[in-house]
């Protein structure tokens, strides 16, 4: 664990949690879209490789959602068609988005579970909400499925906006009566989760399960590589 020491919190100072959710408590679609990646490089009508493929849907993914809120806003399945139909266009591909990316929906609603998860839900004494860039349908879906419980739930699609946009912790904050300095908001993206929570006031724990490189400007207040490991971390603030 990592600490930036101006940065550590007071004793006490943190009365709740919040808590990305793919990626952090379940695993992304990682498998998945690198076979939609495959299957597109096996139609494509000029040489590519899988990760060009992948690179170039999530840019067109990414760019969709930071421009996608409010009147203008849709759903992270119609993000990832739209998107996806895009990859497919600039490829040359034969092939039919709506076909492969059932298996992308099968997975946001029944997503694997990492081991760390359940045990930090179940031993942790703060309350916690989790705040996904989601379908608010997919995101129940899924913890029904993992039969998990928790204090509240917050989506994308409830408040019309993506993080790293402010819109998703800002209401977080006012629905669930915190103020920034209060909550400490823990996920494993650097721009979603980090900036998106600092950028709301709320001080954050990057979650680092792949030991991933971080550029020098983007600075978490603190790093953990598992939950049981924020555990100790909230035990001590």
């Amino acid at each position: 664990m990592h600490f930036n020491g101006d940065n550590r919190l007071k004793r006490g100072a943190v009365r709740a949690v919040f808590l990305d959710f793919y990626g952090t408590v379940v695993q992304e679609d990682d498998e998945t879209v690198s076979w939609i990646c495959s299957e597109i490089k096996k139609t494509a009508s000029g040489p590519c490789t899988v990760s060009e493929i992948g690179n170039y849907w999530w840019k067109i993914f990414s760019d969709m959602c930071r421009n996608c809120f409010g009147a203008r806003v849709i759903t992270q399945r119609e993000l990832g068609m739209q998107s996806l139909t895009e990859t497919i266009r600039h490829f040359k591909s034969a092939l039919e988005a709506e076909t492969v990316i059932r298996r992308q929906y099968e997975h946001w609603t029944k997503p694997g579970l990492f081991e760390d998860s359940k045990p930090f839900l179940n031993r942790i004494d703060l309350p916690v909400y989790l705040l996904s860039n989601i379908d608010s349908a997919d995101i129940a879906a899924a913890l029904n499925f993992h039969e998990i419980e928790v204090h509240g739930v917050l989506t994308s699609e409830d408040v019309r906006a993506y993080k790293p946009r402010p819109e998703l912790f800002r209401e977080a904050l006012g629905r669930y009566g915190y103020r920034p300095e209060e909550v400490l908001h823990i996920g494993d993206s650097l721009t979603s989760d980090v900036l998106g929570a600092q950028g709301a006031g709320i001080k954050t724990v990057w979650l680092n399960r792949k030991g991933k490189l971080k550029p020098d400007s983007i600075k978490p207040e603190h790093v953990c590589c598992h939950l049981l490991e924020v555990l100790k971390l909230v035990s001590q603030v």
